[in-house]
């Protein structure tokens, strides 16, 4: 099959779903493997332009931005640089020496230059807490009770700057009252910490003014994630650190740079009456729940670029039935023959982003970039965007950035952002968009309605799944609790030498990973029967899986990790750990919660 045949083939598909269904029954579905403006969010000018069913981009960050943006009221914070002039930094949920070499970088100058130390809050030893001063290893889905003692101890033990919070939040004394019940040993019962150390933990980041919380993303994937968000980012109020050059709180710089993305994905165009489907939730969309389709048809047809649905979205078992119907089009883009291209009616061969040329933003740097591309694109792959004009162009779609080329949408829509043309962009490398320090800080005040850090957000204006959230900042106890059949909290955490499925099919990260394997603390083992090296079974009501086991005294009994996301064929039943996750929205805005599954594990046949 030739290109334009393919391509023929993709929009008559279109055109039949839409003439039988109406327009939603096409879903374009596209996530972050290409995380350029131009190649990865195109595809929604097709959608909106051709009335196609929207998408709720749930999956990775939705839920932490809503914990976030609940308190502090934007995705902006500190200079991630200023970790380098912190005298304590900690590192909450994430795992940067794996991820993120530039904060580890800022860390490494802190330690060394002014004797900084470093503290990891997570579940499990990550290669982050090996290098830690202090590691924290709570249990999945607790922090926001470890977050409210601290505040306790803070309040009880004078490390609260009450006057820095009368000035700057919301509701510092009804927080206090709160608080008084909030008590280490009624956290330690939750967390499976010891008292003595929630008092050490808190009395450490109470007493020091330059302390910098990096907050991360992977305690945000739980059915309680933005209530743990929203009190992690209470403390630096709380202890008035924002005062201070290498001292706050910070989660992401995403709303630095004000892009206008009108062109890119034809805003203009979108009709808000027509049905939104959130792309935590493929399985059930795709197997026809009624909670996500409303009164509207099936999926019967889409476009998935950038994205790998049959192995990263939960409850995959329910996926991969969807993707295996009858009445169901599928076209593929991609750059790699993934899971979900095996499943693809026609797959397209995608460019990588050094076969095209984008604009970057960074969210844990504040750094604008433009790129052209360095090589031409490998043997028949193509850009997203070209592959979305000729269908746009086949399906009669009329918009200006269907007849334009990449680099003039860069150049339009760098225009329209006021920022300097894309080829003085590409020269000088990048544009620096750090706020200042009054404005990164909230000197001036938070950019919430009132201009106060919310103790007391709005969680309604957060998302319609708000009515469980706590009013202030507390242990929200929704999540997927351990019991009798299930006894285990399974976390699905990140491989170190893969991004989501991105490198699973690379040799040398392959062997670097080795196999599946779930981590199992020592106690376990022996209760179980099991010893490392052993083939065994996890499971719970959804599925279950074959793995090998390795004793790992690196976290709390009845815990188990499973790092990356495999592809499927890894498994002896060709389905992969995410088919025990469950695809449930989180509360408020919906979202993924992926280290929220409660499992059973045993010795395999």
């Amino acid at each position: 099959m030739t290109w334009e045949d393919a391509l023929d083939e993709v929009a008559e598909r279109f055109m039949l779903a839409a003439q039988r269904d109406g327009t939603t029954a096409v879903w374009p579905l596209f996530y972050a493997g290409t995380m350029g403006l131009v190649q990865r969010d195109g595809i929604d000018r097709l959608r909106n332009v051709m009335r196609y069913s929207r998408q709720h981009s749930t999956i990775c960050n939705a839920v932490v931005d809503a914990g976030w943006i609940a308190g502090v009221g934007a995705k902006m914070g500190p200079d991630p640089r200023e970790m380098a002039d912190a005298d304590l930094v900690v590192v909450w949920g994430s795992n940067p020496a794996s991820t993120q070499v530039n904060v580890m970088t800022h860390i490494a100058r802190a330690r060394r230059e002014r004797g900084a130390r470093l503290i990891v809050v997570d579940p499990y030893r990550t290669p982050t807490a090996k290098v830690a001063d202090i590691h924290i290893a709570l249990r999945p889905g607790t922090d926001a009770a470890l977050a409210c003692a601290m505040m306790h101890v803070m309040f009880r033990d004078g490390y609260a700057d009450r006057d820095y919070m009368r000035t700057y939040a919301d509701v510092p004394d009804e927080l206090e009252r709160h608080l008084h019940t909030r008590t280490p040993q009624w956290a330690a019962a939750i967390t499976g910490l010891p008292v003595s150390r929630i008092e050490q933990l808190a009395a450490l980041y109470g007493s020091t003014a330059r302390a910098f919380i990096r907050v991360g993303f992977g305690f945000s994937r739980s059915r309680n994630g933005a209530a743990n968000v929203h009190a992690v980012a209470c403390l630096a109020t709380v202890g008035g650190k924002w005062r201070h050059r290498g001292g706050g709180s910070f989660y992401s710089n995403g709303d630095i740079y004000k892009i206008d993305d009108s062109l890119i994905k034809a805003t203009d165009r979108i009709d808000s009456t027509l049905r939104i489907l959130d792309i935590s939730r493929v399985g059930p969309i795709l197997t026809g729940d009624r909670n996500d389709l409303g009164d509207g048809p099936p999926v019967t047809a889409m476009l998935i670029q950038n994205m790998n649905p049959a192995t990263v979205c939960p409850e995959s078992t329910r996926v991969r039935a969807g993707f295996m119907r009858d009445d169901l089009f599928v076209c593929v883009h991609e750059q790699f023959m993934t899971d979900t291209a095996k499943l693809a009616d026609i797959v397209l061969p995608a460019t990588t982003f050094l076969e095209h040329d984008d604009i970057y933003r960074g969210g844990g740097h504040s750094f604008l970039q433009v790129t052209r591309k360095v090589i031409e694109p490998y043997a028949e792959a193509r850009e997203n965007h070209y592959v979305i004009c000729e269908l746009a162009k086949r399906l009669g779609a009329q918009h200006r950035g269907f007849t334009m080329t990449a680099w003039e949408i860069i150049e339009e829509t760098l225009k329209r952002s006021g920022y300097p043309d894309a080829a003085t962009l590409q020269r000088d490398r990048w544009i620096d968009r750090q706020p200042d320090f009054d404005t990164a800080h909230f000197v001036n005040g938070f950019p919430t309605p009132g201009g106060k850090f919310k103790f007391r957000p709005d969680w309604k204006a957060r998302g319609k799944h708000h009515a469980r959230m706590p009013e202030l900042p507390d242990h929200m106890d929704s999540i997927e609790s351990a019991h009798t059949d299930c006894p285990f909290r399974l976390v699905t955490a990140p491989a170190r030498s893969f991004l989501n499925t991105t490198f699973n099919q690379n040799v040398t990260s392959r062997n670097r990973e080795r196999r599946p394997t779930v981590l199992i603390h020592p106690r376990d083992c022996a209760k179980l029967n099991v010893q490392s090296g052993d083939r065994v079974v996890i499971g719970n009501g959804r599925g279950e899986v074959v793995v090998h086991a390795q004793a790992f005294d690196g976290l709390q009994p009845g815990v188990v990790v499973v790092e990356g996301i495999w592809p499927n064929t890894d498994f002896e039943n060709r389905i992969g750990i995410n088919s025990l996750v469950g695809a449930d929205p989180v509360a408020p805005n919906g979202g993924a919660a992926f280290h929220d599954t409660a499992v059973w594990v045993k010795l395999a046949a």
